[in-house]
């Protein structure tokens, strides 16, 4: 659980030290791709504490989710239609549902060590 949080912060560090500028055609693509990668994190650290992650499901689904987005963006932009909505939508519902139940999951794993302590102490 700490080693992708660990690679996440590292990234935002030297995201921050190093100026970076990434060209306004790609912005998009950008933008939708960090949205399904924050999504599949989020679900990784739910699987993480519900005692379910497997690291090739979370790669395997990081890697399909930003390459379905990035090809709905594509798809869309050569339709002239902002197909790449329903992947912002649908990642967005997807990132707030799992950070719903992650906050959920760790104010049940807090009662539940208060539990064992007045418990235990009893």
């Amino acid at each position: 659980m700490w080693f992708p949080a660990l690679g996440l912060l590292l990234g935002v560090l030297i995201g921050l030290m190093f100026s970076v500028s990434i060209p306004a055609t790609f912005a998009r693509y950008t933008a939708i791709a960090i949205l399904a990668a924050l999504d599949s994190i989020l679900g990784a650290a739910r699987a993480e504490l519900e005692h379910e992650y497997d690291s090739q499901i979370f790669l395997s689904g990081l890697i399909s989710n930003m390459l379905l987005a990035g090809l709905l963006t594509y798809v869309g932009d050569r339709l002239g239609v902002q197909l790449n909505l329903a992947a912002v939508v649908g990642f967005g519902v997807r990132v707030f549902t799992n950070l719903a139940r992650i906050r959920r999951l760790i104010f049940f794993h807090a009662r539940q060590s208060r539990q064992q302590t007045s418990t235990e102490s009893s």
